[in-house]
């Protein structure tokens, strides 16, 4: 390939090169860490509907002591990584190109790893909440071995309660946020590497105003159940990135609270 000053023959400019470079390598390191968080998620989930011998066998101890406590954390840390880190995908990409052309050029990576840092911490807050909450569940005889809720009131409460989240002006704020993420960082802007760690956490914050009460919709589908895993991921992905997640998330606000009051007319009638 022939150069010309700072052109190739492709016409390619060495900064164009190097922004390149940076999509594959941060791409690259986050596609990495979402596939092994569903390497880990996708095994114990196949196995806590099999066997119970594999990977998933820990969680049928009656003693939970330290160490089953921190694998259940480390379960749910691993687990909304896996989920949310796609929706994220966007917004980290495009830090990491607003950076490259910023006077801190020269550290694009450690930038974008301190952003995702801080939009992880937030989630990894979230599913400590999740973890004790779902072992204040267990104790309560709310929640099954199977990690999944008994009652039937309960689980049409956290239905209808999510559904209607989705129209309220909290979730429209904090939603209007996650998709638009160059609105977010001009808004949020922060120098440094330190910087960039607090704009993560205030990107986190707001997907997790977005998408919390969509996240215990798993208590209700079970916690290790892996086409509701897929399906929320899959829901929070198009909710944030689609042309029309705004109106689809008005419009699944709608079924959910339908299979909330369903649920329940269906236990009154049981």
């Amino acid at each position: 390939m022939v150069s010309s000053g700072n052109t190739t023959a492709t016409g390619r400019t060495a900064f164009e090169s190097l922004l390149l470079r940076d999509r594959w390598l941060i791409g690259g390191a986050l596609a990495a860490t979402i596939v092994l968080c569903w390497a880990w998620i996708v095994p114990m989930a196949v196995d806590m509907y099999g066997e119970m011998d594999g990977s998933s066998a820990w969680m049928m101890t009656r003693h939970w002591d330290f160490t089953h406590l921190t694998l259940l954390f480390a379960m749910w840390v691993v687990m909304m990584a896996g989920m949310m880190l796609p929706s994220a995908a966007p917004t980290l990409l495009l830090y990491a190109g607003v950076i490259r052309k910023s006077p801190e050029g020269g550290r694009v990576q450690a930038h974008v790893y301190a952003f995702a840092g801080g939009y992880l911490l937030i989630w990894t807050a979230f599913s400590l909440a999740a973890t004790v909450l779902q072992r204040v569940l267990a104790q309560t005889l709310l929640l099954s071995p199977m990690m999944e809720i008994r009652a039937g009131w309960f689980a049409s409460a956290l239905l209808i309660i999510a559904g209607i989240y989705q129209f309220t002006p909290f979730k429209r704020t904090c939603l209007e946020s996650c998709r638009s993420p160059a609105a977010f960082i001009a808004q949020h802007w922060q120098r440094g590497v330190t910087g960039g760690f607090r704009l993560g956490v205030t990107h986190g914050l707001y997907c997790l105003g977005c998408c919390w009460a969509l996240m215990l919709l798993l208590f209700v589908g079970g916690v290790m159940n892996l086409w509701w895993i897929a399906a929320l991921t899959i829901f929070v992905l198009v909710e944030k990135v689609a042309p029309l997640g705004v109106q689809g998330g008005k419009l699944s606000g709608f079924l959910i609270i339908a299979m909330g009051i369903f649920n329940l007319v269906k236990q009154y009638y049981r």
